[in-house]
Formats: structure tokens, sequence, C-alpha cells
């Protein structure tokens, strides 16, 4: 009978790990590509996704890959995987607004080699200036671009969203004549420019002017944003579109394959928003990175792809010549 009882006990326990190894081979890694600085904002928010997904899915877990690339990388990816391939992919108004425009021939793909998933953040990006020039405020800005002095902007690389966002605002007020853009290899170079005198004016992601502000070198201009911003250090400072002026926030979309089954794109979608949805995530999002939750439908993404496009048609003189 102790012989039964425990042959018994040795096949439940077999039984369990087998239920066990299914479970395990059931979930699905899904590697998401990160085509960025594997430093940068998206690499490092990718990877605290990735942490997550196993605490809101038994089915799909995400692995993030942060690459050095560029839209060679995103041309590689939509050549490499298609419908049925675990495979995601980050990609945003840079190659989607910018890029296809200017230099189209770079490019080997468009939205439609693409299942939009989610909007994995919002970067509103700010306006500093040298902090002799006491300048804060729009008023204060168009005051100083109405007394002719030179207007020195550091950006991100020659064409990318903060030279067109520094483009569309000098322009829009009537300097673009007045306007340098200079451009630098990083977004933390540019960043630090301004202080060091190298430039009046930097344009760049919240996080990365922080520190330097806190030290007294710059103050807070503007914000490239349609209201005041709410949240973090730089709560309260105006934003643009208060003003009538254009602007767009720098984002990054979540891409499957094109084809991929809608049932499959839907899962995805629930697990990034509950990973977004989660409180340590956006606190974190908010505090640390000083970013945007900002979830978004496929119509969201397509006019704000339009919007960029506008402001890329309208202001291209100005930044590429």
């Amino acid at each position: 009978m102790k012989k039964r009882i425990l042959s018994m006990g040795v096949a439940l326990g077999m039984m369990a790990s087998m239920m066990v190894g299914m479970t395990a081979q059931a979930a699905e890694t899904w590697t998401v590509t990160c085509p960025w600085a594997p430093s940068g904002v998206a690499a490092m928010v990718s990877q605290q996704a990735a942490t997550k997904s196993t605490e809101y899915s038994d089915d799909l877990i995400l692995v993030a890959e942060a690459v050095k690339g560029d839209a060679a990388t995103v041309n590689t990816w939509v050549a490499s995987n298609q419908a049925g391939d675990n495979s995601l992919v980050f990609a945003g108004e840079g190659l989607l607004s910018i890029t296809s425009l200017l230099d189209p021939a770079k490019l080997q793909f468009d939205y439609e080699n693409f299942a939009y998933v989610e909007n994995l953040y919002s970067s509103i990006f700010v306006l500093s200036a040298e902090a002799s020039l006491g300048l804060e405020g729009v008023e204060a800005l168009e005051a100083y671009v109405e007394s002719g002095e030179a207007i020195s902007v550091a950006v991100n690389g020659a064409t990318g969203s903060e030279a067109f966002l520094a483009a569309a605002l000098f322009g829009a007020m009537g300097a673009g004549d007045q306007l340098k853009l200079v451009p630098y290899e990083s977004a933390a170079e540019a960043a630090q420019a301004v202080a060091k005198g190298e430039t009046t004016f930097a344009v760049s992601h919240q996080s990365q002017i922080q520190e330097t502000y806190q030290q007294g070198d710059v103050t807070i201009v503007c914000a490239f944003d349609e209201s005041a911003l709410e949240n973090g250090p730089f709560a309260g400072v105006e934003g643009v579109g208060e003003y009538g002026y254009p602007y767009f926030r720098n984002r990054c979309f979540v891409m499957a394959p094109a084809g991929t089954e809608e049932e499959t794109v839907t899962a995805l979608r629930t697990l990034y928003d509950d990973i977004l949805a989660d409180e340590e995530v956006t606190s974190w999002l908010q505090d640390t990175m000083l970013l945007e939750v900002d979830t978004m439908t496929e119509e969201d993404v397509k006019a704000h792809i339009e919007n960029v496009k506008a402001i890329v048609e309208e202001y291209e003189e100005i930044v590429a010549g």
C-alpha cells in the first residue's frame, strides 16, 4: 500500500513538473529592438518594461535589445521580420516624419510595414537659455527675439526633432534668418553646450537639462507642448502652444511586423498598457525620467506623424538650408 501511495505521489509530482514545463513553453518571448543609443531614454524605458512584463503576463515575455543604430537598423529589422515572428521594434517621428521627407532613400520601409502596438512614452522637450540672459516665459523670449540679438541653439543632430522644434519656434516668431542651429553628436552634449556659453539656447529632454538647471547655469524658457508642464521640477513652465506656436512631443512607438494577427497585437498592447499603468513605473517615468505616460490610438499616431511632417515641410529650409 505504501508503495502504491509512493508511486501515486511520484506520478503526481511528474505531472506537476510537466504542467510547469508546458506553461513555460507556452510563454512567448518577444525581442524588443531599440535602434537608438543603448544608454538613451528609449533603451532605459524598454528595459524597465521588459523587467515588469513577467509580473503582468504568463504568456508574453518582453526582452529588451538595445543597439547603436539608425534608419539602417530598422531597414534590417523590416527585411528580417514578418508576421508570426516574435519581434518588436521602436519607431518615431524621427524616421516616419523627418527622414521620410528629408532623405527618403535611407528608408526601405514605410508605416505600412508595421502593426502599431502602443506608444511607450512621450517626452516634452524644453528650451533652455544661458542663465545671464534671465529669460523665463514665452513673452520674455519674444522680447529677446524682437531685440534682434543673435540666436544660436544647441541641438542633437543637424536634422533631428530638436532642430525642427527650434526652427519652428524661432521661425514662427519671424527670426528664422537670425537662427543658427549648432548640432552636437548627442543629446547630452547639446544640453550642456548652453551652460558652457557655446550657444545662447538649447533644446533638450527635460532630464538632460535638469542638473545644469539645478546648478543655476541655465533658465528654462518654455516647453514644446500645448500647455504648461504639470509634473517634475519644471512644473509650471509655459507651453509654446498656449501662444499659438507649433510644437510636437517626442514619441516612441512599439511596432510589430505588418500582418501580425490582431489578437496578438491586442495582447501585446494590453501587456504594455498594464505595465504603463503600474504605479512604480508611472512614478519612475515622471519623477526620474521626466517622461509622460501617453497611450495612443492608431489614429492619434497617424495624426502625430502628419503634424510633424507639416512642421518639417514648413521649416525645412531653416534646418536643411
